[in-house]
């Protein structure tokens, strides 16, 4: 296993998000829509993981765990992709900067393996977050 790599975050919609959504946001569909992250193979390389391995995501704002996958478009090494929706949300900069909408590109992240990690749905994910706003 291998440490962090630093990598530059941007969210945005996708089409397999959007039918997923059409269903439940507990749902395995909506999860392996948008649980995961995308990046360059060459940056797959550098962490050392596959397709399909989990990993954690770290920035500034939060941590989550996803699952990697090989990004659509590019290449574009040293850019990462995750979804709109829980799991960029926890990773994101909650500051709308009085907009009505945060920032979802350009953050700056750290991303590494996780292996046994359990990429959580999105009703689990929101109720751990609402569990750790309630602790602090």
């Amino acid at each position: 296993m291998t440490g962090p790599i630093e990598l530059n975050l941007i969210t945005g919609r996708t089409v397999w998000q959007g039918v997923a959504i059409e269903g439940h946001k507990h749902e395995d569909t909506y999860t392996k829509a948008c649980g995961i992250i995308e990046m360059d193979v060459s940056d797959l390389k550098r962490l050392r993981v596959f397709p399909g391995q989990t990993v954690k995501v770290r920035s500034d704002h939060g941590e989550v765990i996803v699952k990697a996958v090989k990004a659509t478009q590019g290449p574009h090494p040293g850019l990462a992709f995750i979804p709109m929706g829980p799991w960029a949300n926890q990773v994101i900069d909650p500051k709308t900067y009085s907009t009505g909408m945060p920032h979802f590109k350009g953050v700056r992240i750290t991303v590494e393996p996780a292996p046994g990690e359990k990429v959580l749905n999105g009703i689990e994910l929101l109720q751990k977050t609402t569990l750790n706003l309630e602790k602090k």
